[in-house]
């Protein structure tokens, strides 16, 4: 009798990377995906001569619902999805729209002030640009030495 090898074995198991769904990488993937928090907010960013573009999705969202703040160098971006009710009859089958709250956050650097940041938002994409800060110069400063 031919010994048959582990990949093959795993694989007629259903645990090989071909098959299609298996219980233990479904919940491993939603507990330890990286890309949980982007599924939700993905960001384009770009640059500028005059600064930096953040291009946001975020569909579905009133522009009321999302909150911009910058705090010690971070440019935090907060929504909220409302679920919508519905008004029929019968029992949803499934549910694939995210509800709830999620946010996001962006280090911009201590140097970046309120007001060199504005954004917009139009058609679930929030626009977010960031002037680049004038960097001044430090003058070379000579100690008297005593």
């Amino acid at each position: 009798m031919a010994q048959m090898n582990v990949e093959e074995n795993n694989r007629r198991e259903g645990y090989g990377v071909d098959s299609y769904y298996h219980p233990f990488w479904s919940l491993f993937n939603d507990y330890f995906s990286e890309n949980e928090a982007t599924d939700v907010m993905k960001t384009d960013i770009s640059e500028n001569d005059d600064g930096y573009e953040l291009e946001v999705e975020v569909p579905g969202v009133d522009k009321k619902d999302i909150r911009l703040s910058l705090d010690k160098g971070y440019l935090s971006i907060a929504a909220k999805v409302n679920k919508k009710e519905r008004h029929g009859h019968g029992k949803n089958l499934r549910m694939e729209r995210y509800t709830g709250s999620f946010s996001r956050s962006f280090y911009v650097g201590n140097n970046v002030k309120k007001e060199d940041i504005s954004a917009a938002c139009d058609n679930g994409i929030l626009t977010i640009d960031i002037k680049k800060p004038v960097e001044t110069k430090q003058e070379e400063k000579f100690i008297e030495i005593k």
